[in-house]
């Protein structure tokens, strides 16, 4: 599990994502990975999210390898089961629940629960999550996570909703601590201005690289 943390401290930007066209899915994959992304999060939120995501974790073992795959939107044991057994590289709730450590547990996987109040954090903690998922992060905000990070010195934190893909919010979540941040439909709308046909691949590059704040 440490190698999975450290992945994920060395390229922190995690792309949040979710389409029912697997030939969407895949363009948006290769796009992140050309970009530097190495994990990715796709989301439990359609009716093709299995299959889609048994077609992902395939095309990535070819193409790939180094890249970690993990699935977001687990709420109960049983998706955390399914998704485990057919191979996710990390899990990722926007809740605590103890039956869902125990299955990411059994299977050896990195769990990310989501949390949003200090009982909820603690609990994540009690339950042996090492990285926890701030939600939504545009709610809590900067000094939110300034304030929690000291009561909780073991745990890292990642920021997911409302992050925003320009140099300043990502530098300030960074500065404030934070050890990634998850980019939903913010990463995936392209620049009016754009002209380009790789702008996703140049958008993640940036993101990267904003995230190195001293």
């Amino acid at each position: 599990m440490k190698p999975i943390i450290q992945t994920i401290e060395n390229t922190p930007i995690i792309p949040v994502f979710y389409h029912d066209d697997i030939d969407q899915c895949i363009a948006i994959l290769k796009s992140c990975y050309e970009g530097g992304i190495r994990n990715f999060e796709f989301v439990n939120r359609g009716d093709n999210a299995f299959q889609n995501f048994k077609h992902l974790l395939a095309y990535k073992k070819v193409h790939f390898p180094e890249l970690l795959l993990g699935i977001g939107t687990i709420k109960t044991k049983d998706q955390a089961k399914d998704f485990a057994e057919i191979g996710a590289d990390f899990l990722v709730s926007p809740i605590v629940r103890e039956d869902i450590a125990r299955i990411a547990d059994k299977y050896n996987l990195l769990w990310i629960p989501g949390c949003m109040t200090p009982t909820e954090i603690a609990l994540a903690e009690e339950l042996k999550a090492p990285l926890v998922k701030l939600f939504p992060g545009n709610t809590l905000g900067l000094q939110y996570l300034k304030a929690i990070k000291p009561i909780f010195p073991k745990l890292k934190f990642m920021l997911t909703g409302g992050v925003e893909t320009n140099q300043e919010n990502i530098a300030s979540w960074f500065s404030a601590g934070v050890s990634a941040v998850g980019l939903g439909s913010q990463l995936f709308t392209a620049p009016s201005e754009s002209s380009e046909d790789d702008w996703l691949k140049t958008l993640c590059k940036n993101l990267l690289e904003w995230s190195k704040v001293k």
